[in-house]
């Protein structure tokens, strides 16, 4: 079930950003006078099509939806009737044929505005970015943070919510700043700037960047009451269940669910005794904690949450939203950052001073549709603008086979005066064939890596 929910997702998540892609160069390429054959979304067999008449354009929805392509009427990929030679895509300028290549990246690059924007004006829940205590030796400790401290910006930008905050913070470190500057207020309101100094040795990898800040999220004691109880779990095997207050732990009182937790994590497949009370009644109930790999070592898990009164959970939730006409420029805005981010991560992987593991193949990209859907519309909105940023700057990168390479031969096709020879394009065109391959293959091993840890 889990399987076919995130299967599901992916698919609708990459069919509606790849038809959008596609779509842009079948518009541009219908405005400039192309003939367009064939939209595709997906590759592989074909599952459905339509065509209205036989001189129009087939619309097919194919098996394999990790792509898609628009087929023009061209000289170079075989036979042109002669009635169709005028509207052949190699036989217009050069301005049209730029911009029909363009077209499919900047159409991904407008739908993340849009995405964006409709995240902004529907508003998301989230919790307000305030500190919990901060551990000596972190990179905020050093900066100066204190608990309670609440992020109102990093580097001006609004940070409303801890995901946006820590979103910014993180993807600033990987960018290359070394400086980043964080407006917070304390508990008298009164606002500081602090600089959190980044060192080159911090940002290898976001999981490493994100233990040496030290950011936690403030919360207060909770009592130990059980909340959630997964299905498949040791607090279901044990008879566990929503509203039970975990009383003591092998003979030891629990004061408080964090107690509990590092009590669980403690024993691994060790049992605990334990006295639980249920409607008033104490009861005996013995545990046994899976055995679950975090890093480097083994900790206990059972399967439950706490419980959160329900007015805690408000006085620590944010709803951030704009009107339709302030949300345009903060989409814009936010599309630019994220396309600069990734510009300049992709880069610093280039030249090894970033980590290939910040790759993400499909099995990932799945993963995080399937998660982003679970946690609601907005969530999958934004995941969904965030991928479509992605595609839309990878397809710019000048590699031949992407859009990006073909942009390439036609700006060197404008300074000599005569299009790049086919026997050129085609080298270059293998030699990206073969890099893209490459780069899939890679990111398919650290997916199947991150499966097993």
């Amino acid at each position: 079930m889990d399987l076919l929910h995130t299967l599901f997702y992916f698919a609708i998540a990459i069919g509606v950003l790849v038809s959008f892609h596609e779509f842009g160069h079948f518009w541009v390429a219908r405005k400039a006078g192309v003939k367009v054959l064939r939209f595709s979304v997906g590759f592989g067999k074909v599952l459905w099509s339509y065509q209205k008449t036989p001189e129009a354009t087939e619309y097919v929805l194919s098996a394999i939806p990790l792509g898609g392509y628009v087929k023009m009427v061209d000289e170079r990929e075989g036979e042109v009737k002669k009635e169709d030679l005028a509207f052949a895509f190699n036989r217009q300028s050069l301005l049209a044929r730029t911009a029909i290549v363009a077209a499919g990246p900047i159409f991904n690059l407008m739908l993340a505005v849009a995405l964006f924007w409709s995240v902004l004006v529907i508003g998301e829940m989230g919790i307000k970015p305030i500190l919990g205590a901060v551990e000596q030796g972190t990179l905020a400790a050093t900066a100066g943070f204190v608990e309670g401290d609440q992020i109102i910006s990093v580097n001006d930008k609004l940070t409303p919510t801890w995901t946006e905050a820590m979103g910014v913070i993180i993807a600033s470190a990987l960018d290359g700043d070394r400086d980043i500057k964080i407006t917070v207020k304390n508990i008298d309101d009164q606002p500081y700037v602090r600089i959190l100094k980044i060192a080159e040795s911090d940002v290898q990898n976001p999981e490493v960047l994100y233990q040496r800040l030290g950011f936690k999220p403030w919360s207060p004691k909770l009592k130990p009451i059980i909340g959630l109880v997964l299905p498949d779990s040791a607090a279901l095997a044990a008879g566990l269940q929503k509203g039970d207050l975990i009383i003591s732990a092998d003979g030891t009182v629990m004061n408080d669910w964090m107690q509990w937790v590092s009590t669980v994590k403690n024993h691994p497949g060790v049992t605990i005794n334990l006295i639980i009370e249920r409607d008033g009644v104490q009861l005996p109930l013995t545990i046994t904690p899976k055995s679950v790999q975090s890093g480097q070592k083994t900790e206990g898990k059972i399967g439950a949450s706490v419980f959160v009164p329900e007015e805690l959970i408000k006085s620590v939730s944010v709803e951030y939203s704009l009107s339709p006409l302030k949300a345009i420029p903060v989409a814009l805005e936010t599309t630019w950052y994220y396309s600069s981010a990734t510009l300049k991560m992709m880069g610093r992987m280039l030249i090894g001073k970033a980590s290939v593991e910040n790759l993400s193949g499909p099995i990932s990209i799945a993963q995080y549709a399937g998660q982003s859907a679970d946690m609601g519309l907005v969530p999958f909105i934004k995941f969904m603008a965030l991928v479509s940023v992605s595609l839309g700057v990878l397809n710019l990168l000048p590699v031949p086979v992407l859009d990006g390479g073909h942009l390439l031969f036609f700006a060197l096709e404008a300074i000599k005066g005569s299009p790049v020879s086919d026997r050129i394009q085609t080298f270059f065109q293998q030699v990206g064939i073969a890099l893209l391959m490459s780069l899939m293959a890679l990111a398919m091993v650290l997916d199947v890596q991150r499966l097993f840890h």
